[in-house]
């Protein structure tokens, strides 16, 4: 009698080492990322009608934007940072409001409640963006733009492309761009997305407390940044806006604003552990009508930390624009 053959025939054996190549590399990543990805929300009219605030609907999508003060005030335009929406200029906002001003401020496309378009975030998306939110609104006339951190990239570029519009500047603790060389890793955008869903952008929103001297005094910033993060394209927003740009270099846009005889006003905190102080001396150097208020004990948000130092100032710059 023969005896029974032991183990399995190679086709199953094939079929065997398939499925648990299958199960560790396709099924158990696909869980992982699905698990971790923190934006499981689509931002539709559902999520915009919870949101603050109003909406224009514009080329590239809808903008989510609040417009506050005086009706026939003098216009200010406020420019947010990189990735915080609007909420950043909160006391700067109240303060012009109270002030008689007409101020206007809105998330960037892919931050906030502002739309996610799948389009290149290149300065122009910006451009064109704060241009057709203030054809919307009918703001024709000529207006103070302010721009905080990469704020200060956004108005620079406005001012350099449309200077008729802009009877002011006024930055805050500004950053502008510059050429950089992309990672590897980011010039594979779906790559970069699965292991920054699992690893990075769970810890974005503490890592945003790193823009304060004093992050203790701020306990609830990192839950109001979470929020944008439950809409699906912020992460894929961020990278655009990366590899978009990637060669553009504003130094010429920075000199020729520069030049421009318009009031400027600047504002830093001394203890800027993003966009240091020391960079303030190149920037006046570039801007001789500009002037600068150093902010002493404050870190890249001085509006937030001494807000008693930084809003009398604005408002007091802006008031001598005027006459």
């Amino acid at each position: 009698m023969g005896s029974r053959p032991t183990g399995l025939r190679p086709g199953r054996l094939f079929l065997l080492y398939g499925g648990i190549v299958f199960l560790l590399f396709v099924v158990v990543p696909a869980v992982v990322y699905f698990a971790a990805d923190p934006e499981r929300l689509e931002l539709d009219d559902a999520a915009r009608r919870s949101a603050p605030g109003q909406f224009a609907r514009l080329s590239d999508g809808y903008t989510h934007y609040e417009i506050g003060g005086p009706a026939d005030g003098p216009v200010v335009v406020l420019a947010a940072g990189a990735t915080v929406p609007y909420y950043i200029w909160d006391p700067t906002f109240m303060a012009l409001t109270s002030a008689g001003f007409r101020v206007l401020r809105y998330d960037y496309y892919g931050r906030g409640f502002s739309d996610r378009p799948d389009i290149p975030f290149t300065q122009d998306l910006y451009v064109r963006q704060l241009t057709q939110l203030l054809e919307f609104l009918h703001i024709m006339q000529p207006i103070d733009l302010a721009g905080l951190s990469f704020g200060g990239s956004v108005i620079t570029t406005v001012a350099d492309r449309q200077p008729a519009r802009i009877r002011s500047l006024i930055y805050m603790d500004p950053a502008f761009r510059s050429p950089q060389a992309l990672s590897p890793l980011e010039s594979m955008p779906r790559l970069w997305s699965f292991i920054t869903a699992i690893l990075n952008e769970r810890l974005w929103a503490n890592g945003q407390l790193d823009d304060f001297l004093y992050p203790q005094r701020f306990p609830d910033w990192p839950d109001r940044y979470r929020v944008q993060l439950r809409y699906r394209g912020f992460r894929r927003a961020r990278l655009s806006d990366l590899t978009a740009n990637a060669d553009y270099d504003q130094r010429d846009e920075v000199q020729r604003v520069g030049r421009a005889r318009r009031p400027v006003l600047v504002v830093w905190g001394k203890q800027d552990p993003n966009v240091p102080f020391e960079f303030s001396e190149a920037l006046m150097q570039q801007m001789p009508y500009a002037r600068l208020l150093a902010v002493e004990d404050a870190g890249h948000l001085p509006q937030w930390e001494q807000p008693d130092v930084v809003q009398p100032a604005v408002v007091a710059f802006l008031r001598e624009v005027l006459h």
